[in-house]
């Protein structure tokens, strides 16, 4: 995956931003597995550009994954965060 992909869902280009991929790293967090949290993950917005996409991996440790994201022209993944709750 470079750092930058077109998504099915959003029909935008997504971004991820040097400190997501960083993170991706440290959390060992594919790229496939990114993929499938941007394009099926839920939703839960903070308002029209911004928002959280999560979902739960139950082969992973560290329920559940959440992605970081501004959105306008392009979607842009700001962190991937691991242990997250709903409740942000």
């Amino acid at each position: 995956m470079s750092n930058n992909w077109f998504s099915a869902r959003f029909q935008k280009r997504v971004y991820l931003t040097r400190h997501a991929e960083t993170r991706m790293q440290q959390r060992l967090i594919s790229e496939e597995v990114v993929t499938d949290l941007i394009e099926t993950g839920m939703l839960k917005y903070k308002d029209d550009q911004h928002f959280w996409i999560y979902k739960e991996y139950v082969a992973r440790n560290d329920n559940l994954l959440c992605a970081a994201i501004v959105a306008a022209d392009t979607v842009i993944i700001k962190t991937i965060m691991s242990h997250w709750q709903e409740d942000v």
